[in-house]
């Protein structure tokens, strides 16, 4: 059970960097092959496990919460490396 939270962990930190470099769902959702609203639930249960926002949602459009740009500045090196796309 622990790897299982483990990938569940990193697909939705894969999500979070995925939809922040896309700067939005659908075209995270395009690029990736997943859909959009798999994106949304990985990113809901990311913030509710940090317990904080990572992103500002409107209708039209994302933008990255202060804590939001941290974690991304942080993620997108590490998951570059983890995935070999340095």
């Amino acid at each position: 059970m622990e790897n299982r939270t483990r990938s569940f962990e990193l697909d939705d930190l894969s999500a979070f960097v995925a939809v922040a470099r896309a700067g939005g769902f659908r075209e995270a959702a395009r690029i990736s092959g997943s859909s959009a609203s798999g994106l949304s639930n990985a990113l809901r249960r990311l913030e509710t496990r940090l317990g904080t926002r990572l992103l500002h949602r409107s209708t039209r459009s994302i933008s990255l919460t202060e804590t939001g740009a941290r974690l991304f500045e942080q993620l997108s090196p590490a998951l570059a490396v983890a995935f070999g796309k340095e």
